[in-house]
């Protein structure tokens, strides 16, 4: 009958017939068919869920470690004194601890492959000079200090991941290093994690970078940068007698004016910061030299080299409109320089990496939600190589980060422990547990 209807109607009815004619039969399962077989879930192993059972009753220690820590000095080149106190608190952990050659503390936590390793890491450095008041001021959960969240929490997070780990007697699949790094600050220029990535680079499989406070964003975009010193001289003489001659202070001020005034875009998001401005011995002498420090950043390498092109364009003319006005030029001219202090890569994380998956998995165990970032932290190094990476906060809240005000609230950092700890172990993967 079905047929009949199908000879006689339009075309277009015709041709819907005959493809529901060609069509194979759909099968019913069969009542009784296995599902497919789903992997265990990371926090189902017994030992991870020790390790994250050992964080909550011990937050009030991880909150004491981080005020210790804080309250140890660590200005860029200068964290010996920091790294010594957390390589000891990882061998109480444990660990097999030790200072490589440029200054990083490293724990190991050994894994079934020890020629594939993961690298949990947290920088010491502060941007603080050394004789900055670092005392700690706690009020209930709240703890204020420079350097207290900025990068206080991230360390004291990689003791509490190390000793949770090592407490639950967790063996991971891929090796896990514990790194205190150094020179993430300022001029240090990543020196910290150049070197280990340069060290351990065809063992690394992935890099998760601990740095600041909260769970509300991830890193996986690494932004890059350049800081730039500037740095005029001439003869120097006396403010009265040497009045007229070329000023070097004169021509930086002349130059940085320039600069400032020079254009950046909204897309792609591009800035500029003088930060530093330095010169003279006195304020009745005519100085030989000034100097200023330029950090420039950029979504695009392109207006990164366009910026320091300018910046160097307007240091030639801020020195050039000084050599002209000046009514003395028989005692000396002016000379100048611009010279790239350090440079921070960009990279990317895949969208489709197990790194990100691990982390995403984190976030629905503990029930958060965060968006993903473009910043500068050490996870640029790796990004750069193509070496999976990423930069999370440790939990908590803080604010005021590089200020003398800066603050933590160790409210609810728990929950960013636990994100951080199933990240890592989710990407070195855990040993199954034998059955006893």
């Amino acid at each position: 009958m079905s047929g009949k209807r199908c000879c006689k109607p339009t075309v277009k009815r015709a041709l819907v017939c005959v493809i529901l004619l060609a069509m194979p039969a759909r099968s019913a399962p069969p009542p009784h068919a296995p599902r497919q077989a789903q992997s265990p879930r990371l926090s189902d192993n017994a030992r991870v869920r020790a390790a994250l059972d050992w964080l909550t009753p011990n937050i009030s220690w991880v909150n004491d470690q981080q005020a210790r820590i804080t309250e140890i000095p660590a200005p860029p080149f200068q964290e010996a004194q920091r790294a010594a106190a957390v390589k000891e608190l990882l061998a109480e952990a444990g660990l097999a601890a030790q200072i490589d050659k440029t200054g990083n503390v490293i724990g190991e936590l050994r894994g079934v492959n020890e020629k594939e390793i993961v690298v949990v890491s947290a920088h010491l450095d502060t941007v603080f000079p050394p004789d900055t008041d670092v005392k700690v001021h706690r009020d209930g959960s709240r703890m204020t200090a420079p350097g207290i969240s900025d990068n206080g929490s991230g360390v004291a997070a990689l003791l509490a991941l190390a000793r949770a780990a090592q407490s639950a007697r967790v063996k991971p699949l891929r090796t896990v290093l514990f790194v205190g790094d150094v020179g993430e600050e300022g001029e240090g220029n990543l020196r910290g994690m150049r070197a280990i990535v340069d060290n351990y680079r065809g063992k690394l499989k992935a890099v998760v970078v601990l740095d600041g406070s909260g769970t509300d964003h991830v890193t996986t975009k690494a932004l890059a940068s350049r800081r730039l010193e500037a740095l005029i001289t001439g003869p120097g003489g006396h403010s009265w007698s040497d009045f007229g001659m070329p000023n070097p202070i004169n021509a930086l001020v002349r130059g940085s004016v320039r600069f400032i005034n020079t254009r950046v875009p909204a897309t792609p998001r591009t800035t500029f910061n003088i930060g530093q401005i330095e010169g003279g011995t006195s304020v009745n002498s005519v100085p030989h030299e000034a100097r200023l420090k330029v950090d420039i950043r950029s979504e695009s390498e392109d207006e990164l080299a366009r910026l320091e092109s300018a910046l160097r364009e307007c240091i030639a003319a801020g020195v050039r409109d000084e050599m002209e006005s000046a009514r003395d030029r028989s005692k000396g001219k002016l000379e100048w320089k611009v010279e790239l202090l350090g440079s921070r890569p960009g990279g990317e994380l895949a969208a489709d990496s197990p790194l990100l998956a691990a982390l995403r998995a984190a976030d629905e165990f503990i029930g958060n939600q965060s968006r993903i970032e473009r910043s500068s932290t050490d996870a640029n190094v790796p990004l750069s190589l193509g070496i999976e990476a990423i930069s999370i906060g440790a939990g908590g809240n803080g604010g005021g980060a590089h200020s003398l005000q800066e603050w933590y609230d160790a409210t609810g950092r728990e929950a960013g422990l636990k994100r951080a700890l199933l990240t890592v172990l989710g990407v070195s993967g855990v040993a199954e547990e034998k059955p006893r």
